[in-house]
């Protein structure tokens, strides 16, 4: 568990919506972390409702208490206040704390299937308080989206092929690599190819292809929880930031701007 927290340290309160196989390890890497207490955890359905996820997690501390989303109200969000809502649960989760953004709560949606609408939300909680939305919020896939721009700007005429790489199971094509395409002005359904293996968490590739030589740009996720580390990241930048509408991306160019180490 966390060991004894500087007294001058500012304590950021998290609540995490979502706790199935990503959300447990998102849970258990914020556990981890001195500068975060995790207040609560909301989940669909009511499976081990009112145990404490550090229990689950292997604690022996009662902290973080689970609750079922049809508890959650305004009223929930006034009387179990935290500083930031981080949410891996699905495309419907932000339905449930959209009434959070009243109190200045501030937003992290790490959700890949959200439909124009779902996005809308988010831009209308963006009104009120400071949103982070990432499809993919691992550090790592977020610099390979900026460092993929910064390439292609500086070799328009390359060719371009996006490769991605997942579990076998995983039917839909990766939103992670729709987005890379998207961004750098691809034909998705040309330029996007998959492959379905074993057990790979997620690999992404983009290639360049010039005369003479070929540029890769790979990331590779070992362990969900990546995604945890990345929700961590983005916590601590949006803390501070002011009321409007992020990406990992802002952050990284932002840090690039400055030369901020990345811990």
């Amino acid at each position: 568990m966390k060991t004894k927290k500087n007294k001058e340290q500012r304590r950021i309160k998290v609540g995490l919506f979502g706790f199935g196989n990503t959300g447990r390890m998102v849970a258990d890497e914020f556990l981890k972390d001195d500068l975060f207490d995790l207040e609560w955890v909301v989940r669909r359905t009511h499976k081990d409702n009112h145990k404490y996820a550090t229990r689950l997690l292997g604690y022996e501390v009662n902290d973080a208490p689970i609750f079922s989303v049809d508890e959650v109200s305004s009223s929930f969000f006034q009387n179990r206040p935290v500083d930031i809502i981080v949410d891996f649960s699905s495309a419907r989760g932000h339905n449930s704390y959209s009434s959070a953004a009243d109190f200045g709560t501030k937003i992290i949606s790490a959700i890949s299937k959200y439909k124009e609408n779902d996005l809308q939300d988010l831009r209308e909680m963006a009104e009120k308080t400071s949103v982070l939305y990432s499809p993919n919020i691992t550090l790592g896939i977020n610099f390979l989206l900026v460092a993929s721009q910064i390439l292609q700007g500086i070799a328009p005429h390359a060719d371009i092929e996006i490769v991605e790489e997942h579990f076998r199971n995983k039917k839909e094509q990766s939103g992670t690599a729709l987005k890379i395409a998207g961004i750098l002005g691809l034909e998705k359904d040309k330029h996007v190819n998959s492959v379905r293996v074993g057990g790979i968490v997620g690999k992404h590739e983009i290639i360049f292809g010039l005369p003479n030589q070929t540029i890769r740009l790979i990331h590779e996720s070992i362990n969900k929880r990546a995604f945890g580390q990345g929700a961590i990241f983005a916590s601590k930048w949006l803390v501070d930031a002011p009321i409007g509408l992020y990406s990992m991306e802002n952050i990284i160019i932002d840090m690039f701007k400055k030369s901020i180490p990345v811990y």
